[in-house]
């Protein structure tokens, strides 16, 4: 169980109620790649369009793999969610190739969503260098925590890594010991003094053993299809409160049989 995930707050927080918002889909990358699913998405997104749509909730994916194009995981779960209406994509790697981020506009696009997310392949039991600073500086006092700090408040927060270890390999018997939970620990603490609510995780194991076929996709559907949950306000905020896991049997959250599958 997150120690930092409150069932009374989420439910207070999912009951309440949000005006209709316009959605824009954007894919935020400006740069030159040649890595083709980066340049596909930017072909498609960089350019906003809105469409009329009455949603509880705007997502932002703070996306950070600094080498896309070697990645079989995070690559089909990025192209699952391109598409959704309400959730902007952030490639802070081509958006940042200098690491010199623009704080400011950061903030406005956290300021301007309700549910962040932080994807990223699980490095070293934490992030690659580029998130951590984007958390290191954007994150600032007086904007996310300290006196006035209030602006993420009541917002929710998540974490969607990838990792080569099974299962059993994140507990005391297994080689890296430790949990999940207990590896997260600085992000869950990083959005509790930020007065966000942290969910539990969305982790995709045993990457090295997935096929590139349904395995994979299998795991991509389940991400495009809790954003859409996420989005809609269509989770059992209460039942979250006993998971280690988001997508730990996903369908056992979901307020409906099933959210509208993947064109």
């Amino acid at each position: 169980m997150l120690q930092s995930l409150d069932p009374g707050s989420l439910l207070a927080f999912g009951a309440t109620a949000i005006p209709p918002l316009t959605a824009q889909i954007v894919y935020i990358c400006h740069s030159k790649t040649d890595d083709g699913l980066r340049l596909a998405l930017r072909q498609g997104h960089l350019l906003s369009f809105s469409t009329a749509m009455t949603s509880p909730n705007r997502i932002l994916v703070l996306f950070a793999h600094p080498a896309l194009h070697k990645s079989r995981i995070n690559r089909q779960l990025v192209s699952a969610i391109a598409d959704l209406e309400g959730v902007t994509i952030n490639d802070l790697y081509e958006e940042y190739p200098d690491f010199h981020i623009d704080v400011k506009r950061e903030q406005q696009l956290l300021v301007d969503h309700d549910i962040v997310v932080w994807q990223h392949p699980f490095y070293w039991y934490s992030s690659p260098a580029l998130l951590k600073e984007w958390q290191d500086l954007v994150l600032e006092y007086g904007f996310a925590y300290g006196h006035q700090g209030t602006a993420l408040h009541g917002k929710k927060c998540l974490s969607a890594i990838s990792t080569g270890g099974t299962p059993d390999a994140y507990r005391r018997e297994g080689y890296n010991y430790y949990t999940i939970t207990e590896l997260l620990a600085p992000f869950a603490q990083t959005a509790r003094l930020c007065g966000m609510v942290y969910l539990p995780p969305f982790v995709v194991h045993g990457t090295h053993q997935l096929s590139d076929g349904p395995e994979i996709g299998d795991r991509a559907q389940d991400y495009r299809t809790l954003l859409q949950a996420l989005r809609d306000d269509q989770i059992n905020w209460a039942a979250l409160a006993d998971r280690t896991q988001i997508n730990q049997d996903l369908s056992q959250i979901l307020l409906t049989p099933e959210v509208a599958p993947h064109a």
